[in-house]
């Protein structure tokens, strides 16, 4: 799944240069991608209009996803994130988040859905009434070490929301596969994990089982926060090397610079970080506590995935604040 390992030789991506990577174009023929995800070699990649991609040894198969409400796609809503069961083998069952249309604008929820080898239907919804937003909706999903799924949740343009404990906005989220709330989350009956975030798109697990998730600043000041239980982030009151009691720094901050980080994942034990604004792939130099550019096509990277050794990347080329085409591929990236 994003955010996890694969299995198979590793190179140091920090130790390389642009001019080591080979860059194949998979497929040229996605719409608006989000999410990358994996079962062993194959690859599964969300569509935000509602379509899931099949990848099978380079070979692309777009499937339907049937929901009991229909798929909100305007601006940055839609089908967003999707995360595998860790028994997909036995029980071939994905998570999807995705928004909905209400009468007073709209929400975000997250599905469990059964595939047949054609086609995925619903069969449970785990939350809903998340609150959605025409750009701020977070939406990756992620299982963790310990088989809970975790959810990022947007600010939704509301400054008290990601405060506020009792809202799911601003929020990393985590419930058990089935939607119950684990008992050890850090307030008895709230799925709420960590408090404080802006519009956190992507996480990653590390080997060691370290939670890290990066999100979007208000005007640079994007960040990647080592995410604890309880823990309180710091949006909208602190951002950067900013500090107030009770809340936590971010690890790494792009400062004044914009990133715009989406998706992440871990090889071995580096941190790849998909971004949009920076419009490239880039890895974690932990120790200038800054991103390096590992590729770049100048196109807005939305997700990575590490597959052996090569690395997968979808770009969404469009702003979600834009119309029209987005001209959306798939890319191989191979270490010579």
């Amino acid at each position: 799944m994003a955010g996890q390992a694969g299995a198979g030789e590793r190179h140091p991506i920090l130790a390389s240069d642009r001019q080591d990577w080979t860059v194949e174009v998979v497929s040229n023929d996605l719409d608006y991608p989000w999410d990358i995800t994996r079962d062993g070699g194959t690859l599964y990649i969300t569509e935000a209009a509602g379509s899931v991609l099949r990848v099978v040894e380079g070979d692309l198969t777009r499937m339907p996803l049937s929901t009991s409400r229909p798929i909100y796609r305007e601006g940055g809503r839609g089908l967003l994130g999707m995360a595998l069961s860790p028994t997909f083998a036995q029980d071939a069952t994905g998570y999807f988040y995705h928004s909905e249309e209400e009468a007073d604008g709209s929400s975000n929820r997250v599905i469990a859905a059964r595939f047949d080898g054609e086609a995925w239907q619903e069969t449970r919804v785990l939350i809903d009434r998340i609150p959605g937003h025409r750009l701020y909706n977070g939406g990756r999903l992620g299982f963790g070490p310990d088989g809970m799924l975790y959810i990022t949740t947007g600010w939704t343009e509301d400054r008290q929301r990601p405060q506020d404990p009792e809202s799911l906005a601003g929020k990393i989220l985590r419930i058990a596969p089935d939607g119950a709330i684990p008992a050890d989350n850090p307030r008895a009956g709230s799925p709420v994990w960590s408090l404080g975030h802006r519009n956190p798109q992507g996480l990653a697990w590390s080997p060691d089982g370290a939670l890290y998730a990066v999100e979007h600043g208000q005007s640079a000041h994007d960040e990647i926060n080592l995410i604890m239980p309880g823990g309180n982030y710091g949006w909208p009151i602190i951002q950067g090397d900013e500090q107030r009691a009770g809340m936590t720094a971010p690890w790494v901050h792009s400062g004044r610079r914009t990133w715009a980080p989406s998706g992440a994942a871990f090889s071995g034990p580096e941190l790849l970080i998909a971004a949009l604004g920076a419009e490239g792939l880039f890895v974690v130099d932990e120790a200038a506590g800054t991103l390096k550019p590992v590729v770049s096509t100048g196109e807005r990277y939305r997700d990575v995935e590490a597959v052996g050794a090569d690395l997968w990347v979808i770009t969404t080329n469009r702003s979600p604040r834009g119309e029209g085409p987005s001209a959306d591929r798939l890319l191989r990236l191979t270490l010579d």
